[in-house]
């Protein structure tokens, strides 16, 4: 008979980062027929919640930084799920818009989010879900 195993320890991090894999990867599966990534489709919900956003606007909305939201809005330009235009007062600042496009599956991309959301909290109790989603939005600004 092979020696027991010793359990892992406790290393929160570690846990974190497998919860992350989960739900990220069970996300982007839903995502898929879209040809959208996770990255890509919180992009379009900023939009939706404020369109017409800059740049940095959006980026403090979603926090993230410069350098990844750049890169994430050149590559949704070129495939059509945003569009940027100057902005009406200062020509010199863009804004970033929903394309028509994104905005056709507006529906099916929020659902698909809603449901995915819910199979993965559907297991915990009202209680539970807002602690943890109180720990995450504490986490999110440390």
């Amino acid at each position: 008979m092979p020696p027991a195993k010793k359990p892992l320890p406790d290393c929160f991090t570690f846990m974190l980062a497998k919860a992350y894999q989960r739900a990220h990867g069970h996300f982007r599966k839903t995502l898929e027929p879209f040809d959208l990534t996770n990255i890509q489709h919180a992009v379009l919900e900023g939009l939706w919640y404020e369109d017409g956003q800059t740049a940095t606007e959006l980026g403090q909305l979603l926090v993230l930084d410069k350098a990844t939201l750049s890169g994430v809005l050149a590559r949704m330009q070129e495939s059509g799920w945003i569009e940027r235009r100057p902005d009406l007062t200062d020509g010199r600042v863009m804004r970033v818009f929903s394309s028509p496009q994104a905005n056709a599956v507006k529906e099916k991309l929020i659902a698909a989010r809603e449901s995915a959301d819910l199979e993965i909290l559907s297991r915990y109790s009202l209680e539970e879900q807002l602690l943890f989603k109180r720990f995450l939005m504490a986490l999110m600004k440390n």
